[in-house]
């Protein structure tokens, strides 16, 4: 198989994956099976392609999200280390919404993840969404490290974690009844964050 065969069958398999997320909604049943009817490959070759299920859906929800969320300026380093991450912080939060859509978009992610049955697809959906989360907040601190922002490399995993955690703490907070002043608090918030992972303290 040549590579652009290989790249074919790989972004075919991807797009049935994604088509029958489309139809049946965020947590559905990836089967080999049926995913590799659709594009007319083997289970095996499927497999060769995406070992596991896993590894097929975090493939998805990360081009998902590359969809989602613009290119950032964390490369730009005119501007100060701490600015540019909370503008990568910003652009995720903005996809949680605010006022109504943030209720709503919090009353799907409850239904999806905590009031359904705790299944395997569900559990492969989640891990996924956080997966990517973790692996880009990483790379924005991998890049930030890169110019001497983070003193030790090793600890990118764990200080990524944190913003992280904040980021799903906000945008709950969205959703239920808030100060009117909450979105200076929340870049309060963010800045808080991205002093402690940098090591400021201003």
């Amino acid at each position: 198989m040549s590579k652009r065969e290989y790249s074919n069958t790989r972004e075919r398999i991807l797009a049935a994956a994604a088509d029958i997320i489309a139809e049946d909604g965020i947590t559905a049943k990836l089967s080999v099976r049926a995913i590799a009817a659709r594009v007319g490959v083997s289970t095996g070759s499927l497999r060769h392609h995406f070992p596991t299920q896993q590894a097929l859906r975090d493939e998805v929800m990360r081009r998902a999200y590359d969809w989602m969320l613009p290119d950032t300026d964390i490369h730009n380093s005119t501007l100060p280390a701490r600015d540019r991450l909370v503008e990568c912080l910003r652009q995720v939060l903005a996809t949680a919404r605010a006022g109504s859509e943030a209720r709503e978009a919090m009353t799907a992610i409850s239904t999806a993840f905590i009031v359904a049955d705790q299944n395997e697809q569900v559990r492969e959906t989640y891990l996924a969404i956080q997966r990517d989360g973790q692996r880009r907040t990483e790379d924005w601190l991998r890049v930030l490290a890169d110019e001497g922002g983070i003193p030790n490399r090793g600890d990118i995993p764990r200080f990524a974690r944190f913003p992280c955690t904040v980021l799903d703490g906000i945008a709950l907070e969205r959703a239920l009844p808030a100060e009117d002043s909450l979105a200076q608090l929340e870049t309060q918030t963010l800045y808080v964050a991205a002093d402690a992972v940098l090591g400021h303290h201003s």
